[in-house]
C-alpha cells in the first residue's frame, strides 16, 4: 500500500535575553539552553501517551485498521494498544539535531491528508508540552515570592495600625511632653543650687538674719518638692495610664518596628520582581520552521530502491548457491 509521509521542522527557544547563569550565559546559542527540552518533547512525541491521544483525536487505530491497507502494515480489528504502539513508532520518525537545535518529524499514513492532519496534532502536543515544562518551576518561585511579599505586606500593616493606635491612645506627644518637663527641671535645679549656695552665704554669718534664713529654706524646700513633682510625672503612671517614660519607648519601639517592616518590604518587592523576571526567563516557545504540507506522491515504498535491493539480495544468494553447488559437483566428480 502506497503511504505518504509529512515532514515538519520545529525547535523550542526561550524567552529573550534570558542569558544563562555565569558571566559566558548570554554568549551561548538558545538551543544549548534548551537541549533537555527539546530531548523531553521528542521524547514524549514517541511515547505511547501521544499514540493514545492522537487516536483518541484522529482515529490513529481504526486508519490502519482499513481494509485499503495491505495486511502486513494493517491492525487486527482486535489490535492491542501495544502493537498499535509498534506500529505508530515505525510511522512517526522524529530526530533531534543538538548543532541546529532543531526537531525534525515525519508522519506517514496512508491517507495524505491525514497524514499531515496526524503531524498537524502531534506539534499542538508538543506545543503544550512545552508550555507545562517549566510551568511547575515558575508557580514554585512565585508562589514562594509571593506569600514573603504578602507576609511583609501584612507586618507592615500591623505595625502601621500599632502606632497609630498608640497615638490615638496617648493623644500627645510623649517625647514633646519629656523635653520640656526636662527642661523645667533643670531650671529648677539650677535655682534650687542658687538658693542652696544663698543658704549656705548666710549660715556663714555669726549672726545670720532668722527670717532670711528660714525664707531661704522654704524655698529650697518647696524647689524639692516641685522636682518630685516633674520626676513623678514622667516616670510614674497617672490613672491607670503608661507613664510618659512608658509611652515615649513604646512609641518609639512601634516606629522601629513600622521602619523595620518598610525595609522589610522593600526587600519582599525586589525579591518578588527578581521572581518574576527568572521566571519570564524560563518561559518556553514552540516555534514552527517547517509547517506540515500533505505529500502528492507516495513515499514509502519506494520501489526503484527496494528493487536494485531486493536484486542484490538475491544476486547474493544465487551466487553462495552456484559457488557451492559448483564446489560439491568438484567434489564429486574427483
Amino acid at each position: 500500500t502506497p503511504m505518504y509521509a509529512t515532514e515538519s521542522s520545529f525547535l523550542i527557544i526561550q524567552n529573550e535575553g534570558s542569558g544563562g547563569a555565569g558571566p559566558l550565559g548570554g554568549l551561548l546559542p538558545t538551543q544549548f539552553a534548551t537541549s533537555t527540552d527539546a530531548i523531553a518533547v521528542q521524547g514524549y512525541l514517541q511515547s505511547k501517551d501521544a499514540m493514545l491521544r492522537l487516536d483518541a483525536d484522529l482515529g490513529f487505530k481504526s486508519h490502519f485498521k482499513e481494509t485499503d491497507v495491505d495486511p502486513i502494515q494493517r491492525l487486527s480489528e482486535n489490535a492491542t494498544n501495544e502493537e498499535a504502539y509498534k506500529l505508530y513508532k515505525k510511522n512517526m520518525k522524529i530526530g533531534y539535531d543538538p548543532t541546529e537545535g532543531m526537531i525534525r518529524m515525519e508522519v506517514v499514513a496512508a491517507d495524505p491528508q491525514l497524514s499531515a492532519q496526524f503531524s498537524r496534532r502531534l506539534i499542538v502536543y508538543a506545543q503544550e508540552r512545552v508550555n507545562n515544562l517549566s510551568q511547575q518551576k515558575r508557580n514554585d518561585t512565585m508562589k514562594d515570592a509571593i506569600g514573603a511579599h504578602d507576609k511583609a505586606q501584612t507586618t507592615r500593616r500591623d505595625s502601621q495600625a500599632a502606632l497609630i493606635k498608640l497615638q490615638i491612645e496617648n493623644g500627645i506627644d510623649p517625647e514633646a511632653v519629656i523635653g520640656s518637663l526636662r527642661g523645667t527641671i533643670t531650671s529648677y535645679e539650677t535655682f534650687l543650687i542658687e538658693k542652696e549656695l544663698e543658704l549656705a552665704a548666710l549660715q556663714d554669718n555669726n549672726r545670720p538674719n532668722r527670717a532670711k534664713v528660714e525664707g531661704v529654706q522654704g524655698d529650697i524646700r518647696r524647689l524639692n518638692q516641685q522636682l518630685v513633682k516633674l520626676n513623678d510625672r514622667m516616670s510614674k503612671p497617672e490613672d491607670g495610664n503608661m507613664s510618659l517614660a512608658q509611652q515615649a519607648v513604646a512609641l518609639q519601639l512601634a516606629q522601629a518596628d513600622l521602619s523595620n517592616a518598610n525595609l522589610n518590604l522593600q526587600v519582599a518587592n525586589g525579591v518578588l520582581e527578581q521572581a518574576r523576571t527568572e521566571a519570564g526567563r524560563q518561559v518556553r516557545y514552540l516555534t514552527i520552521a517547517v509547517d506540515p504540507v500533505a505529500s502528492e506522491e507516495a513515499s514509502y515504498p519506494r520501489s526503484f530502491e527496494n528493487t536494485i535491493l531486493a536484486f542484490l539480495i538475491f544476486g547474493g544468494i544465487y551466487l553462495m548457491i552456484s559457488l557451492t553447488a559448483s564446489i560439491l559437483r568438484e567434489q564429486v566428480t574427483a
